[in-house]
């Protein structure tokens, strides 16, 4: 029988866009919620009490509004700070969203990686963790950035971009001490693959950017294998305030099978 049961994946704003692209890749049978707390945005620059409190509390909302057979924290400061929270307080998969350390270190010959990420991501404990089991025999080096969300989220509106802007922000990871050893750059922010080509348009020799998204999607597809899906899937997103979405954010959310869009 067809199950009408979609996935929800849920962000701060369209970040998670860049975890929703490789998931329907691999899974375009699906029905898709992607839900944006633009209401709430933007998570880098709150503190981890509020990401705590409303994360979980919004989530149990949407769970009973939309009925998801699994769900996707597709933003890594919402899942360094809340996963666990939110796992505890619904009875279904949920599948967060961590910095590709693992991958990085994998990938990393001169075994130095960078981590650029929001604020709140790089200074968690978890980012501590990662680096320790993951990538124990490389320099890990960290940035956070609230303007690169800020300038991924201009670009997906069709706004132009200042390259300096791009520039700043890998000057930040690159200018550190050790900086000039990285080879291979974590975006630990699912905002951040929106805008890779950016910055390795700007970036001063060739790094190679690495991201969850394709992981994340190998992990929803492992979830659902078997289960049955509808003949026609859907594609909604869902902003919880009222903005202006523009002509091409809706063109980039129809682009990525979302046809429909709702505020909460």
């Amino acid at each position: 029988m067809a199950d009408d049961r979609p996935i929800l994946m849920f962000d701060s704003g369209v970040g998670g866009l860049s975890v929703l692209a490789p998931t329907r890749a691999l899974l375009p049978q699906a029905s898709y919620v992607y839900v944006a707390d633009n209401g709430g945005f933007p998570y880098g620059t709150r503190t981890e009490a509020e990401i705590a409190a409303r994360v979980p509390a919004l989530l149990g909302r949407l769970v009973e509004r939309y009925r998801p057979r699994l769900v996707v924290i597709a933003c890594n400061t919402a899942s360094t700070i809340a996963l666990a929270a939110v796992r505890a307080a619904l009875d279904l998969p949920i599948v967060g969203t961590v910095p590709a350390i693992k991958p990085a270190a994998e990938r990393s010959a001169a075994r130095a990686i960078g981590v650029l990420g929001t604020d709140a991501t790089v200074r968690q404990p978890y980012v501590d963790d990662l680096s320790a089991r993951f990538a124990s025999d490389c320099q890990v080096l960290r940035h956070g950035s609230a303007r690169l969300v800020e300038l991924a989220e201009a670009k997906l509106r069709g706004e132009a971009t200042d390259p300096a802007d791009y520039h700043a922000v890998l000057e930040g990871l690159l200018g550190q001490p050790g900086g000039d050893r990285i080879d291979t750059v974590v975006l630990a922010c699912t905002h951040f693959p929106l805008v890779a080509d950016e910055l390795a348009a700007v970036s001063p020799r060739p790094l190679h950017f690495v991201d969850g998204g394709p992981g994340i999607a190998r992990r929803v597809a492992h979830l659902t294998d078997g289960q049955a899906w509808l003949t026609m899937p859907t594609g909604e997103a869902v902003f919880t305030a009222p903005f202006d979405l523009g002509d091409a954010l809706q063109d980039g959310l129809a682009a990525r099978g979302i046809d429909k869009i709702s505020i909460m």
